[in-house]
């Protein structure tokens, strides 16, 4: 990292630091256009897994006796996770307290039923960087925080009740 900051541009690091910091600055059209293949393709084929989804939640053993194939649906749930959460990070750089804290609330709100919670993730994930995305335009404007330092500092405290809730 620090040879490739060494060796580009002011303007080229600004736009790489801010990419890295996760933001949605500076997207246009052509960027939903890029990340359109993967939603359209694969959206649908990981709401269709929902079900699948639910029978691995309840453990290997149990999946495999219910008929799932385990090893081979998680194989292909992972292709599709990281399909679609790279093609995101791609567009709007790495907002990674989104990928933990969305679901997490998500959960709490329907329950565990994929069918529900896949949607519900995807709304509290679009609902925490719109969001975060607002707040870090109207701190210090007129330049702005990028939306992934927002999430970080919004998810980071909820992530540690998490953690702390888990372990008692």
């Amino acid at each position: 990292m620090i040879v490739i900051t060494l060796r580009i541009s002011p303007e080229q690091y600004q736009f790489v630091a801010t990419w890295m910091a996760g933001s949605i600055w500076g997207t246009n059209w052509k960027f939903v256009l890029a990340l359109l293949p993967f939603i359209i393709i694969l959206l649908p084929f990981v709401f269709y897994k929902a079900r699948t989804m639910n029978v691995l939640n309840l453990g290997e053993m149990t999946a495999t006796g219910l008929g799932a194939k385990v090893s081979r649906e998680q194989v292909v749930l992972l292709a599709a996770a990281v399909g679609l959460a790279g093609s995101c990070v791609a567009v709007s750089g790495g907002i990674g307290f989104v990928g933990l804290i969305g679901p997490h609330a998500a959960r709490r709100l329907v329950g565990v039923k994929h069918q529900m919670l896949l949607p519900a993730s995807a709304f509290m994930g679009s609902l925490m960087v719109i969001v975060a995305d607002m707040l870090g335009r109207l701190i210090l404007q007129p330049s702005e925080i990028p939306a992934g330092i927002i999430v970080a500092i919004i998810g980071a405290p909820y992530f540690l009740y998490l953690l702390a809730r888990s372990r008692a």
